[in-house]
């Protein structure tokens, strides 16, 4: 599974929203920020490993990277642990400190970071943040088995604000981003079977809006690997799915 870029311009909800810490079990510490990171110097706040590394990059690359390392930091600050670089790995993945385990997303408009201390119930964590935009057809046909793309069209029937397929594309990333750390090997998108619950405001034509909207998310792998199946929530707010599914 790769992650995708997006140009869509998310509208800017308010901190309070809390969209990522409301996805997760108590233990695990989110930390978030809205908005396109011109009135926040982010790429300041890097430390000189990552700044070198990012020197050669582009102003959305910089910008992504250093939003979602500043989250991360003031993530790792509430479990008590000094700033350190967090260098990416072999497939981009954080390197985090010994005893953490963690996760980053952004995308338009939206940056966030989860960290914990693994223990009984909680050995891994993933989290993905998405537009709440359709997802292109080839896209969702590349990505979902026929079986899920059943049960997106009747999600479609009784929900239809919610842009299903990407929500499902949005749950795919955050399993890889669990599955990876731990595997040490890629994931195929069509190796994680998901099935969603929904709950929320909600009304047969969707003329209530899609804010508020969230639910369960269950994956089962079909690969053998460190663990058989994940779940986690979803939920959708200002303009941003976000999912997190822990191990």
């Amino acid at each position: 599974m790769t992650a995708r870029q997006h140009t869509d311009v998310l509208p800017r909800p308010s901190p309070a929203t809390a969209l990522m810490a409301s996805l997760l079990p108590a233990r695990a510490v989110a930390a978030e920020a809205f908005g396109d990171g011109h009135d926040e110097d982010w790429f300041g706040q890097l430390l000189p490993a990552e700044a070198r590394l990012m020197a050669g990059a582009g102003e959305k690359r910089r910008r992504d990277f250093a939003g979602v390392r500043v989250c991360a930091r003031r993530a790792l600050r509430t479990l008590g642990h000094a700033p350190v670089p967090l260098l990416p790995g072999p497939r981009g993945e954080p390197r985090w400190p010994d005893g953490v385990v963690g996760s980053l997303t952004h995308c338009a408009g939206y940056r966030a970071a989860v960290v914990a201390r693994p223990g009984p119930g909680l050995a891994g964590v993933g989290i993905d943040a998405e537009p709440h935009a359709p997802l292109d057809a080839d896209v969702l046909e590349m990505v979902a088995s026929p079986a899920e793309r059943a049960h997106l069209a009747l999600l479609a029937r009784t929900r239809p604000g919610v842009h299903w397929g990407r929500l499902l594309f949005c749950v795919k990333e955050a399993v890889f981003k669990a599955w990876y750390p731990a595997a040490r090997c890629e994931l195929g998108f069509l190796e994680a079977d998901v099935r969603f619950t929904a709950d929320g405001p909600h009304s047969a034509d969707g003329r209530y809006g899609t804010d508020g909207m969230h639910g369960i998310v269950t994956a089962t792998l079909t690969r053998a690997g460190p663990f058989a199946a994940v779940s986690g929530r979803w939920r959708v707010a200002g303009g941003v799915i976000a999912t997190a599914v822990v191990i």
